[in-house]
């Protein structure tokens, strides 16, 4: 009795936690809902949301720039060679302020993140090649709307390109590398989310041992909770949650 009244003060004592965890799931029900969507309509939504929060990034790197383009001078365009010229497009294009780079980095995440969903949804995976391609993409829109490089637009933009199409190779290769989830991980994010929500994240490994994936939910039953030996009181939490559960509860009944 007392494990059940610790595991409930656990859960009221974290709200940080729970509030963590009710963003994810508001996630993942986004995420759920664009995955029903067509094509047009998910690679919109997606090249939408991203290039707003590009924008919000780009305005605020904006305004720590912004003294540093004030201090670069205008000079005049007849004195300047066509190489000069660029060089101080591409010196404004780097050093804009909030709206100029607002526009840069919206441009470039919008893109990036459109060209990626197309590629994934024709594709039917995410890998390299599709990140180059995304990444050439932005690299090409953002010389057009910068105005970087020299007078020769059209090589400009396919460096452009090609330069963001091998960095973003790079880091997608990389993060591979060092940075790839256990595979048994991917089978217990619904659970993780569940257990996080009401302060029970200790007895994930309680899961993992019982062999109690995110397909096993809605079957979940105190004697199985407790071969898993979850003690009472998180058993009572977690069925409780199933029982909310609209998606889990219906699942159940089937």
């Amino acid at each position: 009795m007392d494990e059940g009244k610790q595991g409930v003060m656990v859960a009221a004592q974290n709200p940080i936690a729970q509030l963590q965890a009710r963003f994810k799931d508001l996630e993942n029900g986004f995420r759920a809902w664009l995955a029903k969507q067509s094509l047009p309509v998910e690679a919109a939504v997606v090249t939408a949301t991203s290039a707003a929060q590009g924008a919000a990034i780009g305005a605020f790197m904006g305004t720590l720039t912004n003294d540093a383009t004030s201090a670069i001078p205008t000079p005049p365009q007849a004195n300047l060679s066509p190489q000069a010229m660029a060089s101080f497009k591409q010196a404004q294009a780097l050093a804009g302020g909030p709206l100029v780079q607002a526009r840069n980095f919206a441009v470039m995440t919008g893109v990036n993140a459109g060209i990626s969903c197309v590629m994934k949804r024709i594709r039917g995976k995410e890998d390299v090649q599709s990140s180059m391609v995304a990444a050439f993409g932005s690299g090409a829109m953002f010389s057009l709307v910068s105005g970087m490089g020299g007078p020769n637009q059209a090589a400009n933009v396919i460096t452009s390109g090609l330069f963001f199409a091998l960095i973003q190779g790079g880091i997608f290769q990389i993060g591979q590398k060092f940075s790839q989830p256990p595979a048994e991980d991917l089978f217990y994010s619904r659970t993780r989310s569940m257990l996080t929500s009401l302060g029970l994240q200790n007895y994930e490994k309680n899961f993992k041992r019982g062999l109690l994936t995110d397909s096993t939910l809605p079957l979940l039953t105190d004697s199985a909770l407790k071969d898993a030996r979850i003690p009472p009181g998180p058993r009572l939490l977690i069925l409780d949650h199933i029982q909310r559960d609209p998606e889990l509860k219906n699942a159940r009944r089937l």
